[in-house]
């Protein structure tokens, strides 16, 4: 099906486009020693999670945490590790420690479901990114952040959800928020993961399995982003 313009009256393919024209300001350079496909999802998952990095001067002295581990938990973890930063991923279970520590060469594992655990890393971090998307009791984990840490969400938690008041005066906390990154930053991301060498671990699919994949996207079976090949469409 053809769409039509309101001047002129010109078709216009939308995704089925061979050819675009678009503000220069708006363009980005993908730095050609990243794989294109597993580039894709830095320009979401990946800049959602660098921007409140940078913006809350996460720095190589800085012990930080990844709570959550998906698209944006494990880019978080990438940028973290390349920061210089001690990383630690808190995550549900121990199903996914082996991948973190093999994959993503992270510093330190915590089964958030292990009160022992939990307790023992009381007020040990700098900075901790939430990238949670289901309910959760945040006030657990601003619990693990040192006198002036930052607790960042950048998951979209369905509902409404509280936060306890004591639990930032004790330590003058900050508790904040973060949806994605502009253009200036996404390519000074961009430009990062050039020189380190950091793609999203992402597995690539064809038009037509949109339907499976969106299944198993809902059962958390992806690690860690599906990216569709459209020379399959």
């Amino acid at each position: 099906m053809r769409e039509y313009n309101a001047e002129g009256g010109a078709p216009t393919y939308g995704g089925y486009s061979k050819h675009i024209v678009v503000d220069q300001n708006f363009v980005l350079t993908v730095p050609a020693n990243l794989d294109m496909a597993s580039s894709a999802p830095l320009l979401c998952a990946g800049v959602t999670v660098w921007s409140p990095m940078v913006k809350f001067g996460v720095h190589p002295r800085h012990h930080i945490a990844v709570l959550g581990l998906g698209g944006l938990g494990h880019m978080a973890a990438k940028f973290g590790v390349a920061f210089g930063c001690h990383v630690t991923v808190i995550s549900r279970g121990l199903s996914k420690k082996e991948s973190c520590f093999n994959e993503l060469h992270i510093h330190d594992f915590i089964d958030s479901t292990n009160d022992d655990e939990m307790k023992a890393h009381a007020g040990n971090f700098d900075f901790i990114i939430d990238t949670i998307c289901a309910p959760h009791n945040i006030n657990e984990y601003v619990k693990l952040l040192k006198v002036e840490g930052t607790f960042c969400v950048v998951g979209a938690i369905p509902g409404e959800t509280s936060i306890s008041t004591g639990a930032l005066l004790y330590g003058r906390k900050v508790l904040t928020a973060s949806l994605i990154g502009g253009i200036r930053e996404t390519q000074e991301m961009l430009d990062f993961c050039g020189r380190h060498n950091i793609t999203c671990l992402s597995e690539v699919i064809k038009a037509d399995y949109i339907n499976e994949a969106y299944d198993r996207v809902c059962k958390s079976d992806v690690k860690y982003r599906f990216v569709i090949d459209t020379s399959s469409i």
